[in-house]
Order: structure tokens, then sequence, then C-alpha cells
């Protein structure tokens, strides 16, 4: 596409030419292209060259032969020459950028409207603009530029300009530019302005040329051809396409109705012209149907213009000029697809078109007719070279092609010609053109546009997922780099094709591609490449003797045909080069390879490589499970999709464990050197009797093996030797889980077991498992109990021998949570613990050995949180040796404890295996105790509390104490752990120097006299009272926190406390402005009356206005207000005072009093505790009763 002229492949713009006041061009041109559509100029800077608006730039001066038939001046000669054309070359050009629509006149308007002699020179002007235009047609704007808006206008001189111009007034502009508003105001006017006569300019003219095709003035297809073409393009100027659409069509079938009876012409050239412009019109309809959106018309389209001249082929000598014309159709549709937004729209349907027409889904991607595009110009190359091979013609070519250059007509060629200062072009004969066609043909690289195209055709249809013609793309260009001799590149893109054909069993295809891909080995030296696909190609389910499978009249590759007698040559062409004696190693016959005695040839077949029906291996064990150091039989199956029978020297059988690996000889056979260092000397050698691999037969092979390690015994490769250097390594597979061959899956074959035994061929494994031998060491845990978090707790843990002695012993330890949750909480708030590991291990203490050994202590070689390693000393049979494991909780959380004792039982030997033992505990770890508090304010004084009596909406549940005020905390200690705790100090203790200051904390006595004593029973709980003074009001004061040493009762004397830390929690400290206090004696009298007193004190330096009641105790008679309002000083007291008369013994509650301040809305009461007080029936008499004993 980029071959078209850009005028072609861009819709075209109008175009209008500026004449005077140059300085304003520059911004008049850059609004006009702002525009949609946009409008380009011509700039003549003043009237001096209004000649060169519509001069002939044609400099080629043109022999008579060469006079356009068709045009205007030779259309009444009776007989046209013959060398006419369809369309000029340069005819849509010229008017995209040499003959304007319109051209503006710029004045100033001083020159209208001002000097006579200027104005004359204005109407002089107007008068040559005139007449170069109005031959035309082209129409005609007059701008006035003004230097201010404000300037005199003659109404006169402005009719007298209208008239002198001869135009409407609506086409006399004024254009202002001294004021930023006017002159985009004036900008938009002129680019209207513009607009509407280019629009009608062109419409004019398609309408003028219409005309013609209407009234059918001549019969010439020609020239039908010639005037659909321009109304078309007059069309698109005016942005109509659909009428542009129609006239193309209307040009396009005319066109075509030329094939066969245009004589203008040589036939050749006549058809090259006819296909040229036949090109540019479909060209152009394709442009415009993608443009609307319609791509199934667009693709319907091609689909037409590909089958009407599909045929037209033309002469048949010269067929390569078809074939590269078809080959431009497809390129160019699938850039013109891809470079449209109408591709990417959702297809209904993958089966689109007309009843007439069948279109396949790919059909509406560009990956399809760039394939396609590769495809013809591959029809080109050869045809090209069949010319060049045979045609004396194409051997002839002259020096005169290199004056051969496109005519003046589109199409058409001419020899150019120079005579002295002249240049004349001369008509050509058809052979001097097809020479000229031939010499430019010789000088393109075919191959390369070839795998350039199918490149992309093989990229968008990987993105499409179409992995089928993905891969014939890539085999297409595979082929083209093998015809180039470039191996490497052919090399990747075959490759990629023989993956696909592998996965999905294309024999056939992957045949040939395997035979190129054998060639392009040989071609790079790649010997172990070469023999894989040999290998590979032979081991194909090819069942044909003769070419009757196979394509008819198809060129097959270097591999041939896919037959049977094929794959049997390439088999003993293949192991002729690999398996040849010591005395034919140094020979090339043939092959091309050189195989050198000290770089063997070694093949890797594992489960997923496409060498597996070369040779695949499966081994079935006879017992699942085995003990140490007895026999297990298994059997090994050998199966060979090569199509003769082929003869092993030596199997090597290859296990995860070394040890147990064995050879396999062929008597027949002469004994090679080993070239593979998994088999040890003295390692287990078996003699058969033949090591024959019949095609699709297997060959079972039963042996028996030893194993002296427990755990897996496992299978892994099987290692055939065929010949000195060659060998084939196959991944071991258990008959239970043997997938099916891609290749040879969908073939009719009887299939046979891998076993005789059916069990073994369906449930068969590689692998077994070898016991473990019985450990003679005991490991023992001990444990007190269950665990309290913070102490450190120990484990003892006693290693016994009981029968082996102990070698290079090592202790694993870890520990597992029970609940699955884990050991580490890294985002979990432990409130007693920076901790972040809740259970942790923290060491072990020193060994002890038993019975008087001498065994070394163990070293501790890694200890982690969770795990740790500890070194066994040596141990004689009988001894044992001991530690203790500490291991420290965070937080209550039951854990597992697993032991691993790994040793030596005889030394360190090589072959020697570490006995195992494992033991597991699980410890509980739970909390020693339990911690709470609370506040209590002093006896029968309460505080009014603002924060307490109305919390705010979000506010947390925080207590408040009155500031400077003297409060109680109670700290309580519960032992809730199932074993006796003793309970040594209990404190509190500051975080921070700032808490220190802001509040006084005094100790108080505890239970007993001798609190750092205490015991604590399971389920006891210990308390002890604190007074708090806070001294600095503050919404969150930190109290600090508890401190706590403990350790369990009855334990060792000289063990360590264990220390426990409680943080208290922050506090509300603010100031109480009423504080209520009740005064009454300690108990009454039945029937005795006492005073009961009530004092209100004002802390604030304010006016406190309280307002109080008093309820009735049915237990006790009253005198005094029930309910009044007092008015308190500041810093001072009011007392009620009450006469209370007790009508019943026993713990009795006090009037109820309900205080209720009205400048703060709160009221607030004692608590029932503070008000009650206990009636004796009578004075006690505990007084008089010591008296009297004294």
């Amino acid at each position: 596409m980029e071959e078209y002229p850009e005028e072609l492949r861009t819709p075209p713009v109008s175009l209008v030419a500026l004449f005077g006041y140059a300085e304003l061009h520059a911004s008049i041109t850059k609004y006009l292209h702002s525009q949609q559509p946009p409008i380009n100029a011509l700039a003549f800077p003043d009237f001096s060259q209004i000649s060169l608006l519509l001069a002939h730039d044609d400099q080629i001066s043109r022999t008579s032969s060469f006079r356009d038939p068709l045009s205007v001046s030779d259309s009444a000669s009776p007989i046209p020459s013959r060398c006419g054309g369809i369309l000029k070359r340069d005819w849509l050009l010229k008017h995209r950028t040499k003959v304007p629509a319109l051209v503006a006149a710029f004045f100033p308007s001083h020159h209208i409207f001002g000097d006579p002699t200027q104005w004359l020179q204005v109407c002089s002007d107007l008068d040559s603009l005139k007449s170069v235009i109005r031959p035309k047609n082209i129409k005609l704007v007059v701008v006035v530029v003004q230097s201010s808006p404000h300037e005199d206008i003659s109404d006169d001189r402005l009719v007298a300009l209208r008239k002198r111009a001869e135009l409407d007034s609506k086409y006399v502009l004024f254009f202002n530019s001294s004021i930023d508003s006017e002159l985009t105001l004036s900008l938009s006017r002129l680019a209207s302005a513009f607009a509407e006569l280019a629009l009608s300019y062109y419409r004019e003219e398609g309408r003028r040329i219409k005309s013609r095709i209407e009234k059918r003035s001549s019969n010439s297809l020609d020239l039908n051809v010639r005037y659909c073409f321009k109304v078309a393009v007059y069309a698109e100027f005016r942005r109509d396409w659909g009428e542009a659409l129609k006239f193309y069509e209307d040009a396009y079938h005319s066109l075509h109705e030329m094939i066969g009876t245009s004589t203008r012409l040589p036939a050749i050239q006549r058809l090259v012209e006819i296909k040229i412009i036949a090109e540019q019109l479909h060209f152009k309809i394709s442009t415009l149907l993608l443009h609307g959106g319609k791509l199934i018309e667009a693709v319907t389209w091609f689909h037409q213009h590909k089958t009407s001249y599909e045929k037209v082929v033309g002469s048949t000598e010269f067929i390569f000029l078809h074939w590269d014309w078809m080959s431009r159709q497809f390129l160019v549709f699938a850039e013109l697809l891809e470079t449209s937004s109408a591709t990417g729209q959702s297809l209904t349907s993958s089966n689109q078109g007309t009843a007439e027409i069948s279109l396949t889904e790919f059909e509406f991607y560009p990956a399809y007719y760039y394939q396609l595009a590769a495809h013809y110009l591959k029809d080109k190359k050869s045809a090209l070279e069949l010319l060049l091979s045979m045609s004396e013609i194409a051997q002839e070519i002259d020096s005169s092609s290199a004056s051969i250059t496109p005519s003046v007509y589109v199409g058409q060629f001419a020899q150019l010609l120079e005579k002295g200062e002249a240049i004349t072009l001369h008509s050509i004969t058809d052979e001097e053109y097809t020479r000229y066609t031939i010499s430019e043909a010789k000088r393109v690289q075919d191959s390369l546009q070839i795998i350039g195209w199918l490149k992309r055709s093989y990229e968008s249809f990987t993105n499409l997922k179409a992995q089928r013609m993905a891969a014939l793309c890539a085999f297409e260009v595979a082929r083209e780099y093998f015809d180039l001799a470039d191996p490497n590149n052919a090399k990747f893109f075959f490759d990629i094709a023989a993956n696909l054909y592998r996965q999905e069993g294309w024999v056939t295809l992957l045949w040939e591609v395997l035979g190129y891909l054998r060639e392009c080995s040989r071609n790079l030296d790649a010997l172990k490449d070469f023999v894989e696909f040999s290998l590979e190609m032979v081991a194909l389910p090819v069942t044909s003797y003769d070419n009757s499978g196979n394509l008819r009249n198809k060129n097959y590759g270097p591999g041939g045909p896919a037959t049977i007698s094929g794959r049997e040559s390439i088999h003993q062409e293949v192991f002729t080069l690999v398996c040849r004696e010591a005395e034919l190693l140094s020979s090339t016959e043939g092959s091309g390879f050189k195989l050198a005695t000290d770089s063997p040839l070694h093949l890797e077949i594992d489960l997923v490589s496409p060498l597996r029906p070369v040779l695949l291996a499966s081994v079935a064990f006879h017992d699942q499970m085995i003990k140490p150091h007895a026999l297990c039989s298994f059997t090994l199956s050998l199966l060979s999709h090569l199509p003769l029978p082929v003869e092993i020297d030596h199997l090597e059988v290859q296990f995860n464990q070394s040890t147990c690996n064995f050879v396999i000889r062929n008597s027949q056979r002469p004994l090679w050197a080993s070239a593979s260092n998994t088999v040890k000397s003295g390692s287990q050698v078996e003699n058969a009797p033949s090591l024959v691999l019949v095609p699709n037969n297997w060959l079972r092979l039963t042996y028996a093996i030893k194993s002296e390690q427990s755990g897996k015994l496992e299978c892994l490769s099987v290692l055939a030797k065929l010949g000195p250097l060659f060998t084939i390594c196959s991944r071991a597979e258990s008959p239970a889980a043997m997938e099916d061959l891609p290749v040879w899956k969908h073939e009719n074959r009887v299939e046979s077991l891998p076993t005789k035994d059916p069990v073994l061929a369906v449930f068969g494994q590689k692998a077994t498992q070898v016991d473990e031998p019985e450990p003679q060491v005991d490991v023992s845990l001990g444990a007190s109990g269950p665990a309290l978090v913070g102490e450190d707790f120990a484990m003892p843990i006693v290693v016994t021998s009981k029968g082996h002695a102990v070698y290079s012993g090592e202790l694993k330890i870890n520990l597992v949570d029970v609940g699955g949750g884990g050991l580490f909480s890294p985002r979990e708030a432990e409130p007693f613990s920076l901790e972040s590991h809740h259970v942790e291990i923290c060491g072990i203490d020193g060994a002890e050995g038993n019975n008087e050994s001498e065994s070394e202590t163990g070293s501790i070689k890694k200890i982690q949180q969770s795990f740790g390693l500890v070194s066994v000393p040596y141990l004689k049979e009988g001894e044992s040796w001991s530690c203790k494991l500490e291991i420290k909780w965070h937080r209550p959380k039951p854990v597992m404890l697993f032991v691993s004792l790994g040793y030596l039982p005889h030394g360190s030997e090589a072959n020697t295996q570490k006995v195992h033992i494992h033991k597991s505990l699980q410890i509980e770890g739970r909390m020693p105790l339990l911690i709470s508090n609370r506040f209590m304010l002093p006896y029968r004084r309460d505080h009014l509390l603002l924060n307490r009596i109305k919390p705010a909406p979000d506010s947390e549940d925080v207590s408040s104490l009155p500031l400077n005020e003297k409060s109680v905390l109670v700290v309580s200690a519960k032992n809730c752990s199932e074993i006796a705790l003793k309970l040594v100090s209990m404190s509190i203790e500051f975080d921070d120097e700032q808490g220190e200051t802001s509040c006084l904390i005094q100790q108080g006595g505890g239970c007993g006299d001798s609190p750092s004593s205490a015991n604590l029973a399971p389920g006891e709980e210990f308390k002890k009272v604190f007074t708090v003074i806070p001294t600095t009001r503050t919404p969150k004061l930190g109290l600090g926190s508890v401190h706590l040493k403990w350790r369990r009762e009855g334990g060792n004397i000289t063990e360590a406390y264990v220390s426990t830390k409680h943080k208290l929690p922050e506090v509300n400290v603010e100031a109480s402005p009423l504080v209520m206090s009740l005064d009454s004696p300690p108990y009454a009298i039945l029937g005795e009356p006492f005073t009961y007193a009530v004092r209100i004190c004002n802390q604030t330096q304010l006016l406190q206005e309280a307002k109080f009641g008093l309820a009735d105790a049915q237990s006790f008679v009253l005198s005094g207000s029930h309910s009044n309002t007092v008015s308190v000083l500041p810093k001072s007291e009011h007392v009620l005072s009450y006469k209370l008369v007790p009508l019943t013994c026993g713990e009795q509650q006090l009037p109820k009093i309900t205080l209720t301040s009205a400048r703060y809305a709160a009221e607030f009461q004692p608590s029932a505790v503070a008000s009650s007080v206990f009636v004796f029936p009578s004075a006690p008499q505990a007084e008089k009763a010591i008296s009297t004993s004294k």
C-alpha cells in the first residue's frame, strides 16, 4: 500500500488560493488546517503572481503520438491516436495541490475606500484574476482587511466592488485582525465561506461531468471510466462517500467490460493498464467500505474482485506478471484490514457473505490475506525462474530497459529519450515492455518479501489462537529460509510447526517437517539433532508401502514420501552412522558427519520427549513394601516402534539409590567400555542371552535387587548402549501412570501389556518403599504437668542404648502448634508479652552421663524458636544420656513436641544408614495467674465526676478518678492453674517518668502478716490494696504495671522466680466540682434518735446551686427538709442535718439522697453500701463484758 501515491491513499482535501496581504496567510492557513474537514491553501504574496495560478508545469515535450485522444481538444478528431490513455497520472495530484476550488483576494480597506488611484489598481487586479479563474469555474471571495473595526466604509464604493467582482454580498467579507476576539470571528466567517464555496465548486464540477455520462455523449468505455472516476473524486472532496462509492463501482464495471475489446495498446500492455486501473479503483472502493464500517461488504467486494480477475491471465509465457498483480491485491487488502477500525467489530457468525458467496471467519482477518499474498508471490517467483531458465527474451536484457519509465497515463509505460535538451516519450512494444518487467523483477528479492508477509500472517494467526494456521505459516516461512540456504532460521520455524503436529498427531505433515529438520541439522553439522530427527521420523506410525497414502502431485521435501520403505531406509542410514565398529569411526561415507572417539553421542528421552516411541521403558516392582537387605523382584519392559529390529549391547538400570544400579549384558555382543558413571565397580551384573528389540513388541526382563537403605527405592532411567559411542537413556515409567504416545494413540493396532501379570500392568509402580531397620535405642520424654506462661519449663530427654551403640547421634527437636495456627503471630498484640513467638525453645541444659559413662557432653548445633538440633555423644550398649530442654510460653497454647533421634549403629562406615526414632508429647501451656483490678472511692464520700455521669458518645469505657483525692485500687491475683504457687511479691511500677510525676501510689497491707510468702492453692485468690492520688488532670493517665514474682510451690529453693507483668488500664482524671459526704454513727439503736448529716462541698471558684431530694425510708422516722435548692459558696460546704429514729433492727438502708447540680445539669447519689447502717435492738454490751471479766 505504501507504493501507492499519497493522493490515492488519503481522502482529497479542498484547496483554496490566497492572494495579497501575505502577513495574514500564516494565521489563516493554520486556522483552515484545524477545521473539520481541513482545507489546504496556496499562498501568493501579491497579485503579480496571478499567472502562476494555473500555469502548466509539465516540462516534458511530448511527441504527437502522445497527444491524448480523449481530451477536449482532440475529441473532434475522427481517427484518434492509438496511444491515448484512460486516466492521467497527475490529474488527482493536480486537483489536490494546484487547481483551487476558490480564490480569496485580500485588499486593504484604504485601497478600496481611499485614494482613487489605489481603487483603480484594485479593479485591475480583480479583472486579471477573473480572466484566469472564470474559464475553470473557480469561485472568488473578496476580503476587505480593516485596520480597526471603526473605519469609515463607503457604501457606494462597496457596491461598486461587488459589481466589479460579480459577487453576492455575502462573499465580500471584512477581516479585522487588530483585536483577538475580532480575529477569531473573522477567521470563522472566512472558513465558513471557504467551505461553502468549495462545496459548491466540487458539486458543480461533479454535475458537469455527470451530465456527460447521463447524455452518453460518447460510446467510448475509456471516457465512461474517466468520467465516473472524476465524479467519484469530486464526491470525495464533498465528503459524499455514498456517491463516491457508486461512481467508483460504475468505473470499475465499465473498465471490466474493456477486457478483450480495447485495441489502443498492444495486448500485454493493454491488459496491464486495465489491471492497474482496476487495482486503484478496487483500493478506493475497499477503503470507502471499510471507512463506513462495512466489513462484510468490503470482504465480499474483494472476493468479487479476485474472482473477476483471477483468470484474466494474459500471455501464459509471462504469467509471472499476473501472479505479481494477484499477490499485490491480497497484500494491499491485508494492510487495509490491519489499519481499519472496522476489523475489530464482532462477527455474529463464522460464515458470512451473500447467497452466492460464502465467507469463512478467517477472511475477516489480515492474516488470511498476508498468507495468500505470499502464496501468489511464490507462484510469481516460480514462474519467473522458469521463464529465466527457458526464454531467450529473458536472457537478452539490453540497456534500453533502463530508459523505460511510467507514462503520463495510469498503467502505461514509455521510453524516455533525450535529444539535446529536449526530452521525449515514445511508445514501446510488448517485447520491450516484457524485457523491462523482467529486468525489474530480477532486482526484487521475492523470497524476503514472502518471508516478511508469512511472518506477519504467522503472528496474526498466533494472536487469534489459530494454532494450525500459524503452524502452516511457520512451515512456509521455514521452507523459504531453507531455499535461501539459511538453516538456522529455517530450523527455528520448522520446530514451531513440528511441535503442533506432534501434539495433534499429524503424521504425514510431521514426516515432511522432520525431513527438512534432518537436512537443516546436516547443513549445520549438528549430529545429535540429525540423529534425533531421524529416529523420530522412523518411529512414526507410517504403514503405507507405496505413495498411495500420500498426496498426489505433491513436491515432497527432503524426507521423501511417508512410506515403510522410507522408514527402513532412514533407519539403516542412522544406525549405520552411529553404530559402526571402531575401525570405521573416522569414516564419513554418505552421511557427511564425523564421529569422534572422544565425543560419544548420548540421547535423553524424558516423559514429554518426541523420542518416546524409539525406546519406552516400563518398570514395575512386584512388592510395594520390602525389608532392608531383602531381595526385591521387578520387571523391566522395553518397547520400540522402530521399523527394524535393534540389538542392544547392554542395559544399565539406574535407581535413586546408586548402590542398586546394575548392568544387563548381551552375551552375543562385544563388551564395550561403559559410557556411564552411574554403575560402580562391584555392582550387580546380569547376562542375557539376547537383547533384541523387535518392532512393536515388548521385551520383558525380570530381575531381583537388594536395597541396604531405608526409604523410597525408585527406578530412574534405563540406559541402552548400542555400539561403542551411542547410548540412549530413557526415563523409567510406571505401568499404572504410563500415557499414550501422541502420534500412535489414534492408530489401529493391537496393544500388548508391558508385563504378563495383568495386575502389574494396571497397578504396577516404578517405586517401592524400603522399611527402616528396627531401632534398639529408646528415647523417653518426661514432663512435670502442664507448663505455665512465663516460666522456663524444663523437659527432660533421656536417650538409652538397649542393643545398639550410638554413633554420630543427632537429636532433632520441633515444636508444632496443635491447633495448626502456628507458633508465630506478628499481627496479634499480646498484652502480657512483647515476644512475637507464642512458644519458643530457650535452650538445652548440660547433659548428664549415667552409669559412670565417659561420654562427652552433647554439643548444641543449632537452636531456633521452634527448632533445635543437638548432637548426642557416643554411647556404648547399655549406656544412657540425658539433657533438659527449656521451653518458654508467652501465651497459653497447647503444643506438640516432636523429638527425633538419628544415629549410626555401626560406626562411620560408608554404606551404613542412619536409624531414626521418633517420639512426640503434647504439652499444655496455661496461664498461672489471672490478674484483675478495681477502683474504689473513699467511704461515704462521693464526687460529681461529669465524665462518668455523662460520657461522650464515642468515648471508651475508662474509669474516672477525682483530682487530688485519695482513691483505692484493689489488685487481685487468682491461681487459675492446677498447681500450687508461691507468691513472692506484688508491686506497681510506672512505665515512664510522666506517670511518677502525675500520680502518687502508696502500697497498703496484704493478706496475712507476711505477704511475700503467700501460698496460693489452685483457685485461691490474693488481694492487695493500693491508694492512688492523681495530681494532674488528664484524660488518659497511665498507672503503670503490676509486677508479680512467683514460683511453683514445693520446688527447688534456688529455683529462679518468674516475673509476670500486668498493665493497668488508663484512667481519666478530672476535677470534681461538688463532693457529697455522709456523716452518721457507725451503728444505731432501735428507737433511739441519731443525727444524719449530708455535707455538700463546693470545690470550685463559682457559686454552685444544688438541688437535693431525700426519699423516705420505711425503717426510719425522719425529720428535716425532703427537698430544696441550696446555694454553696466557692470553696465552702453546706451541711444538711436530719434526725432519724430507727424502727427496725438489722442492716438498714438510710434514706437515699439525690443531689443535682444546676450548673452542670447532672445528678448523683451515694452507693447502697455507703448509705447503710446496722441497727441494734439495744445498746451493745461488749465493753461491759470485758470489764466484768477483768
